[in-house]
C-alpha cells in the first residue's frame, strides 16, 4: 500500500513523440497532470487519451517559471508528493517505491540522481543530483530560464536523498537554445547580484563561442559576494580557462586551469580539461601530470555535475599517449588496455594498442611515431 499521494506535473508544448513512453515512465504516480503552453500538433489529445488531465495555458511573454508556477497550481491540493517531470525525461521503474522509503511527513524535497545525458550504450555522459520532488506547499519556480524551486516555508528545510530513483533525459536535440541567451541576460538584469544566473548567462556565452563575453560575465560572477558554491566556481574557471584557449592564449587557460583544481581537488573535471588541452598543444608533460591526478579521485561528486569524459576510457587513453611520448612504453600499454575495457569495439584505441604492444615487443622498430601514429580527438567542449 502506498504510504502518500503522489502527482507527476510538468509543461509541455508539442511533444507528442515523447507521450506513450513519458506516460509509461511515469504512470507508478496516483495521478499526472500536464499544462500545455501552445502545442499546435496532437499532444493535448494524446495526453487525455493516455489518462493524463490537461490544462492549457499560454504564457506570454514566455518564461519558464511562470510555465511551472502555473503548472504547479494545476496540482490539487490533498497530494501530497510533487514529482516535476519534462517529457523528453523518463523515470527507471520502480522510482516511487525508493522515494517513498525515504519521504515522511516533515520531508520538504526529495533529491535523486538525473542522467542529462547518456552515451549510446545507454550509461551516464553528464550526470549530477537532481530537485525536483517536492512537498505541495512552501514552494515556488524561480528564474526566467534555468529555473529552480525557491523554499518559502518555515525552516528548517528538510531534504532527503531517494537512493534508486533515476531519471534519464532523452533530449530533442532539434529544438533550438534560442531562448536560451535573451532570458539569461533578462534574468541578470532582473538580479545582477545573482550568482546562478550570472554563471549561467557565462556558460551560455560560451556555448555559443562568445569567448569575451564568457570571461568577462564569469569573472564578474566570482567577483560576487553571493558567490561561494566551490563546485561553481571551479566552474567557471574552466569555462574561463576554455575561452583563453580558443582565443589561443595559452598562458592564460593553464593559469585559470590551476585556478580551478586549487578550488575543488577533489573533483576530476578541472585535471582532465587541461589534459584534453595540453593535448591539443602537444604538452605531454602536463597531460601525465594532470591525468595522474586525476586518476587518485575515485568518487564523482554528490553535489555537482560530473561530465562523462572523466569517468569513461578518457583519462587512461590521455595517460596511454602520454606515457608513450614520454618513453614509458610499459606504463602506456596498461593504460591502453584499461581505456579499451571501458569502449572493447573503438576501432581507435583498438589501433592504438597494437601500436604500443608492437613498441614494447620491439617489433615496430623507427623512430618515435608521429602524432597521427597515436589518435585521441578528445572535445573540449563540455555540456
Amino acid at each position: 500500500m502506498n504510504k502518500y499521494k503522489v502527482c507527476v506535473y510538468a509543461i509541455c508544448k508539442n511533444e507528442a513523440q515523447f507521450v506513450d513512453r513519458w506516460i509509461n515512465s511515469m504512470n507508478e504516480a496516483d495521478l499526472i497532470v500536464v499544462t500545455d503552453t501552445g502545442s499546435d500538433d496532437d499532444t493535448v489529445e494524446r495526453l487525455r487519451a493516455k489518462g493524463a488531465i490537461v490544462y492549457v495555458n499560454e504564457v506570454k511573454p514566455w518564461r519558464f517559471d511562470v510555465a511551472r508556477n502555473i503548472s504547479l497550481d494545476h496540482v490539487p491540493k490533498d497530494i501530497d508528493i510533487c514529482v516535476c517531470t519534462d517529457l523528453d525525461e523518463l523515470f527507471e521503474k520502480g522510482w516511487r517505491k525508493c522515494l517513498e522509503n525515504v519521504w515522511t511527513p516533515d520531508t520538504k524535497m526529495a533529491n535523486y540522481l538525473y542522467n542529462w545525458s547518456l552515451k549510446e550504450d545507454g550509461t551516464p555522459e553528464v550526470q549530477f543530483n537532481y530537485f525536483k520532488v517536492h512537498s505541495r506547499y512552501d514552494y515556488k519556480w524561480n528564474y526566467p530560464i534555468h529555473e529552480c524551486l525557491k523554499y518559502l516555508g518555515k525552516p528548517p528545510e528538510k531534504k532527503v536523498f531517494a537512493t534508486g530513483m533515476v531519471l534519464n533525459h532523452y533530449p530533442d536535440n532539434t529544438k533550438s537554445r534560442g531562448s536560451y541567451l535573451p532570458l539569461l541576460e533578462m534574468a541578470v538584469e532582473e538580479s545582477p547580484e545573482d550568482d546562478r544566473v550570472t554563471y549561467y548567462l557565462g556558460r551560455e556565452y560560451m556555448y555559443k563561442g562568445m569567448w569575451t563575453k564568457c570571461i568577462e560575465t564569469l569573472k564578474r560572477h566570482l567577483s560576487l559576494k553571493s558567490s561561494v558554491w566551490k563546485e561553481e566556481r571551479c566552474a567557471s574557471m574552466r569555462w574561463i580557462a576554455k575561452s583563453y584557449f580558443e582565443l589561443s592564449n595559452y598562458t592564460e587557460a593553464y593559469s585559470w586551469y590551476f585556478r580551478a583544481v586549487a578550488e575543488c581537488p577533489h573533483m576530476r573535471e578541472p585535471y582532465i580539461e587541461c589534459a584534453k588541452m595540453a593535448y591539443n598543444l602537444k604538452n605531454w608533460e602536463m597531460v601525465f601530470y594532470m591525468v595522474e591526478q586525476a586518476l587518485k579521485i575515485k568518487q564523482k561528486s554528490s553535489t555537482y555535475i560530473n561530465m562523462g569524459y572523466c569517468w569513461d576510457h578518457t583519462p587512461d587513453d590521455l595517460k596511454a599517449i602520454s606515457c608513450y611520448w614520454l618513453g614509458m612504453y610499459e606504463r602506456s600499454l596498461n593504460h591502453a588496455k584499461a581505456a579499451l575495457s571501458f569502449s572493447p569495439k573503438d576501432k581507435r584505441l583498438i589501433n592504438n594498442l597494437l601500436i604500443i604492444e608492437k613498441k614494447c615487443k620491439n617489433l615496430f622498430i623507427h623512430p618515435l611515431c608521429t602524432r597521427t601514429d597515436l589518435n585521441l580527438t578528445p572535445s573540449l567542449h563540455s555540456s
